[in-house]
């Protein structure tokens, strides 16, 4: 699913990974705001890639219509069974569009 989103990787670390996606209109729902799962998509893409998602919580604050989705994920817990991620979704202009909490069981 992630690879239909076309993610751009910028930067990662073991802490923190930075992505972007251009907004196209397969990525809108009909109103033309960039569709809520998107986000979670995106979120999942960048914080799972050591193990699997079991829980993906998002917030919506504002809605992106064009240009480029921005996400930056940052490791927040890193236990022994699950590790903690929070992703900043901006915008081109820097605006926080959405928040997303993952948590994440590693998997050796």
């Amino acid at each position: 699913m992630a690879g239909l989103l076309g993610i751009h990787l910028i930067a990662a670390t073991e802490d923190e990974v930075r992505a972007s996606v251009p907004v196209t209109d397969s990525l809108c729902q009909p109103l033309g705001l960039v569709h809520g799962g998107v986000y979670a998509t995106l979120a999942d893409a960048l914080t799972a890639s050591h193990g699997r998602t079991v829980s993906n919580q998002t917030s919506f604050l504002r809605p992106i219509t064009q240009g480029t989705i921005h996400a930056t994920a940052r490791r927040r817990h890193n236990g022994r069974t699950t590790a903690v991620w929070e992703v900043d979704i901006t915008d081109d202009e820097g605006r926080l569009c959405a928040l997303v909490r993952t948590t994440v069981y590693p998997v050796s």
